[in-house]
């Protein structure tokens, strides 16, 4: 489970950021909504099972999932993709003198096997700068292990001792003592790896091969094909077919048809026969899109993993989103807790019914360029208050200032 976020100094962000998914002490009107979308862990801990974020185009909202992409792709990387002699391909906030040089900061809270682990890093182009992590269960935090540059403290990193000097500068220590087949590191590793999933909403056909993975099994196929039936896109079944085509013939690769089934009637309004249709050819962007995502969608439901996704709402009808986000604030769809952030302009969504006030999240720059991340739990929200109709009004800030378009119109015909 994923307890919170911070990153500084990352594209655009310059100071230190926190996405938080600890439910604060609010207490609903709805109750049902305390009760589906907040799952407790124990007696002074609960969290939320969705995030959302909003914001006007380049405030940084798609900055917050590259910095937990970045942040991933590192820690199962940077032990095993890169030379001692290689940069670091981290981008520092450009737009101040005062952080061009300083590095990027990189921090994750989260449960792993009913233990609370913090682990961080600081990084340049050049090397790694610090790096810590930190565990607790039920008592106070206690330090594993901490890194400044090359000095290191192993107090209590057993599986540590003697990995120092063969990690290099420009890798974690972490991903290194892993790659050493470290029992807490790999844990931690393969957390990252199998339970942290960050996808984009703008090029999601690249996650297609997951749901044709899925048809092959049974259940999950008939879980698939449920999903997209229930989503009112008229397709009665879905077929899926391989075959050598002319390009692949030689190389003996198949290829994977995904054929969408219509049923056909007759003048009385009776079932004929069916077609197919072909899903690439015949169907549109967003049931592209829905299909594609619904492999990756389920098994996180189903297993219980964190969901990133850039831009969901693209392509997608409003009450198609929000009946996606409904199946993960639900604890009927979403028993094993689940959790989905995602980025999004759809202002239907902004709604008492759906979401507390400490899930929904707003990035805005300032006049320097600099992004801030920040809760509607931060302000004072008046019990019959509609979160739409003040967001558009700019109440809660994170929306654009658009200039007098009319004056540059004028202008053209001058």
């Amino acid at each position: 489970m994923l307890i919170g976020f911070s990153v500084g100094n990352y594209k655009s962000f310059k100071e230190t950021v926190t996405l938080s998914l600890v439910a604060s002490s609010i207490t609903e009107e709805d109750k049902e909504l305390d009760e589906n979308n907040v799952f407790p862990i124990n007696d002074k801990l609960s969290l939320l099972k969705s995030a959302a974020i909003y914001g006007a185009n380049a405030s940084g909202k798609s900055n917050i999932v590259a910095a937990i992409n970045f942040m991933k792709w590192f820690v199962l990387n940077s032990s095993k993709e890169t030379q001692v002699s290689d940069a670091i391909d981290i981008e520092a906030f450009r737009l101040s003198t005062e952080t061009e040089k300083e590095p990027s900061f990189f921090e994750i809270v989260f449960l792993l096997e009913d233990k609370t682990f913090r682990y961080g890093f600081e990084v340049n182009a050049r090397e790694v700068v610090s790096e810590w992590l930190f565990q607790a269960d039920d008592s106070e935090e206690k330090m594993i292990f901490e890194r400044d540059f090359d000095n290191y403290i192993l107090d209590d990193f057993p599986e540590g001792q003697g990995i120092s000097d063969k990690t290099r500068i420009n890798a974690l220590f972490l991903s290194v003592v892993a790659q050493f087949n470290g029992k807490i590191s790999g844990k931690i590793l393969l957390w990252f790896s199998k339970t942290l999933q960050l996808i984009s909403g703008l090029q999601d056909t690249q996650y297609r091969e997951e749901t044709l993975e899925s048809f092959e099994n049974d259940r999950h196929r008939h879980d698939i094909i449920e999903f997209i039936k229930k989503l009112d896109l008229g397709i009665a079944d879905i077929q899926i077919k391989k075959y050598i085509s002319q390009k692949t013939a030689m190389f003996g690769i198949y290829e994977v048809g995904v054929k969408t089934v219509h049923r056909k009637y007759d003048a009385d309004g009776k079932q004929a026969a069916i077609e197919l249709f072909d899903i690439e050819t015949h169907e549109s962007e967003g049931t592209n899109k829905l299909f594609a995502l619904a492999g990756i969608l389920l098994d996180t439901l189903r297993t219980g993993k964190i969901l990133l996704i850039d831009e969901l709402d693209a392509r997608l009808h409003p009450l198609i989103t929000r009946e996606l986000i409904c199946l993960f604030n639900s604890n009927e769809t979403n028993p094993h807790n689940a959790q989905l952030i995602f980025t999004t302009h759809d202002t239907n969504l902004l709604s008492s019914k759906s979401f507390r006030k400490d899930q929904i999240w707003f990035t805005e720059k300032d006049n320097k360029g600099a992004t801030d991340l920040y809760s509607l739990v931060e302000y004072k929200v008046g019990k019959d208050a509609s979160f739409e109709r003040d967001y558009i009004i700019g109440k809660y800030g994170a929306i654009p200032f658009i200039g007098n378009f009319k004056e540059l119109i004028g202008e053209l015909h001058e």
